[in-house]
């Protein structure tokens, strides 16, 4: 069993910010790409950043998010995290941890329960 829990949403004012902390763990397995989506009301998902397990790690950002937040990660300790600066109130959504990892050959996608981020005065 994998189990993949983020953290670290809450309310904060516009200018403010956040970090939010995400780590997979259960069954053995090896990390492909950790990263962010989010989902605000009456919107579709999207991708907010994404980083790759090898090398010092590749990075991929939405271009709303670039200059302002960082995905960093940990793979010792199977985490990502997600800083936020300069929050908006178009950033508030539901924040969720994804994770593409290998459980042997097998290639899955695992999803977290999502934390709320609200920006807002």
């Amino acid at each position: 069993q994998v189990q993949v829990v983020e953290s670290g949403g809450g309310l904060v004012q516009p200018g403010g910010s956040l970090r939010l902390s995400c780590t997979a763990s259960g069954s053995i397995f090896i990390i492909s790409t950790m990263g962010w989506y989010r989902q605000a009301p009456g919107k579709q998902r999207e991708l907010v950043a994404t980083i790759t397990s090898g090398g010092g790690g590749s990075t991929n950002y939405a271009d709303s998010v670039k200059g302002r937040f960082t995905i960093s990660r940990d793979n010792a300790k199977n985490s990502v995290y997600l800083q936020m600066n300069s929050l908006k109130p178009e950033d508030t959504a539901v924040y969720y941890c994804y994770a593409r990892l290998f459980r042997g050959v097998v290639l899955n996608d695992y999803w977290g329960q999502g934390t709320q981020v609200t920006v807002s005065s």
